[in-house]
């Protein structure tokens, strides 16, 4: 069904706003599930699309970024850089890879942007109605399960996601990475992004579970830092988090030029 298609009939949009002048109002607070293409196989949709022989030139997604994130004994960092890069052209100095999930849980961006804000936003909504419905707040690793659950759903359907979960529940600390293909995994320190393993370098290096509270942001600055001088895909500032059994909060932010020829250059 779906090689009989005319390509210039899937990709064909109406050319007046007639349709949709006309077209009813829906509640959008009802809609409990996403519309597919109408298509035999949906998540092969964009492999097959271009495919065929009168295709345009497919898709290349273009990422890159620097996020971390590290359990020690006093809580979690979550350590990230601010550039959002499309190819070799610098879209912008200032994103923000931190999502708040909810006062105690925190989410990183990596890989698309747009997938990475709305899913983490729909987990913390999923979040809020946990507690209203069951009087105390989400595990991480219940909030993540669900990111997981998601993501997993909607695997090879062309999501891009490599994000962590952190947080502070009943259990302690938590750190949880997810990402598009459906892996959930539970660690003790995570790097997602193009800069990931330079980022790995400084903090395995510079580990362990009795830092102080300045240390390990220290340490999750100079992580990021390093990462954002090897790889041209990150940059910007470096924001740093921390969440502990208060929840989390906002540990400053640092441009990463101001850093290399002021505290790291020598």
């Amino acid at each position: 069904l779906f090689a009989a298609m005319n390509l210039d009939t899937i990709l064909s949009f109406p050319k007046s706003n007639d349709h949709f002048d006309h077209a009813p109002e829906s509640d959008v607070t009802a809609v409990t599930s996403f519309d597919l293409a109408p298509i035999a196989a949906p998540h092969t949709f964009l492999d097959t699309t271009f495919d065929m022989n009168n295709a345009p030139e497919s898709i290349k997604y273009a990422k890159g970024t620097t996020t971390l994130g590290f359990i020690f004994d006093k809580g979690v960092v979550i350590a990230v850089d601010s550039r959002s890069t499309q190819g070799p052209y610098i879209a912008s100095q200032s994103v923000e890879k931190v999502i708040k999930i909810t006062p105690y849980l925190l989410g990183t961006m990596a890989g698309g942007a747009a997938d990475c804000m709305f899913w983490e936003r729909e987990l913390g909504r999923r979040c809020r109605l946990y507690e209203l419905e069951n009087k105390r707040r989400i595990s991480v690793s219940a909030a993540s399960k669900i990111l997981g659950n998601i993501t997993y759903a909607y695997k090879n359907y062309g999501l891009s996601m490599g994000t962590m979960v952190a947080g502070w529940d009943h259990t302690g600390p938590n750190l949880h990475y997810v990402d598009s293909d459906g892996t959930r995994q539970k660690g003790q320190r995570f790097s997602v992004g193009s800069g990931a393993t330079y980022a790995y370098g400084v903090l395995d290096s510079g580990y362990r579970p009795d830092l102080s509270v300045e240390e390990a942001c220290e340490l999750g600055r100079r992580a990021i830092h390093h990462a954002t001088h090897r790889d041209a895909y990150s940059g910007g500032n470096i924001n740093v988090y921390l969440v502990q059994e208060e929840g989390w909060r906002f540990m400053g932010y640092n441009d990463t030029n101001d850093l290399f020829y002021e505290e790291y250059r020598h």
